[in-house]
């Protein structure tokens, strides 16, 4: 494994991303994104003006749900590309013919993985972290507004976005360009049903339905991460008392982030010896 081979293909993947326009779309994106949630948050706060007094002690109640909506939106999206992006960098590659040139260099296969990988986590982190630091930043300078454990939150939703990037390039190296997205999605899917059967359980006293949920987490932690994201960016009081749907139930343990770090590492490996063993 070599730092410049592996640098010169995140500088080749970006200046591909870039001469497919797939980052002006995302920017442009971001951007219209990001003014729909100014002019919401404009009229947001305008109508918090006309309640008075009464909307003034719910104040900070509604910024903080408006604002974790917001953010869940970025999630959303961030999670979309991160499965997008890259799902076709390696199947795609391989069937147009285009890694058969760049393998026959001098640049080892696993240095093309991981440097496809790392150039994919620097456009879906900078992806994040626009989107995320634009509605933090209207809620500061419109409303005046600072979700708590923000720090913390945002390092929760990019890992997140890690985990769907390495399991849209980990699939890339066996499966095709469609059935890799079909299962990225698939998997998606399955933790987002799986976090709200947990929520469920949890709301009923229901240990089945709560096992349910853990075991989705654990085959795909995406969704136990957003969940402790928001966790952390809510006041104690709106967690404890489950105010809103951004509150969970059952908040998930330190645990799964551990689980999730160790899932991006076997899923990278699966990746490298996927991608050394396949004919181009």
């Amino acid at each position: 494994m070599t730092t410049s081979a592996i640098l010169t293909i995140v500088e080749m993947t970006l200046h591909e991303a870039a001469r497919r326009r797939i980052l002006l779309a995302s920017l442009v994106c971001g951007c219209a994104f990001l003014l729909l949630f100014g002019i919401g948050q404009h009229f947001v706060l305008a109508d918090i003006e006309h309640q008075g007094a009464k909307g003034m002690l719910r104040r900070g109640f509604i910024l903080n749900f408006f604002t974790l909506a917001g953010l869940y939106s970025v999630n959303f999206l961030t999670v979309m590309s991160a499965v997008l992006l890259p799902v076709d960098t390696l199947s795609g590659e391989i069937a147009s013919g285009v890694l058969q040139t760049v393998a026959s260099k001098p640049i080892a296969r696993r240095d093309i993985v991981l440097g496809k990988w790392l150039a994919y986590v620097l456009v879906v982190g900078s992806y994040l972290m626009l989107l995320a630091g634009g509605v933090l930043l209207e809620a500061r300078l419109l409303a005046d507004f600072q979700l708590p454990g923000v720090g913390r939150g945002l390092a929760l939703m990019f890992l997140e976005s890690i985990v769907l990037v390495t399991l849209s390039i980990s699939g890339g190296t066996r499966l095709s360009t469609v059935t890799n997205g079909v299962v990225a999605f698939g998997l998606y899917g399955l933790a987002f049903i799986g976090s709200w059967v947990e929520q469920v359980g949890g709301f009923t006293g229901n240990v089945g339905a709560r096992d349910v949920g853990t075991v989705a987490s654990l085959i795909m932690p995406s969704e136990s991460l957003w969940q402790l994201a928001a966790h952390h960016m809510q006041p104690p009081v709106m967690s404890q008392l489950n105010l809103t749907p951004f509150s969970p139930l059952s908040v998930p343990s330190i645990a799964m982030v551990y689980w999730a770090v160790g899932y991006i590492v076997v899923l990278l490996l699966v990746a490298l010896r996927g991608f050394s063993k396949r004919p181009l």
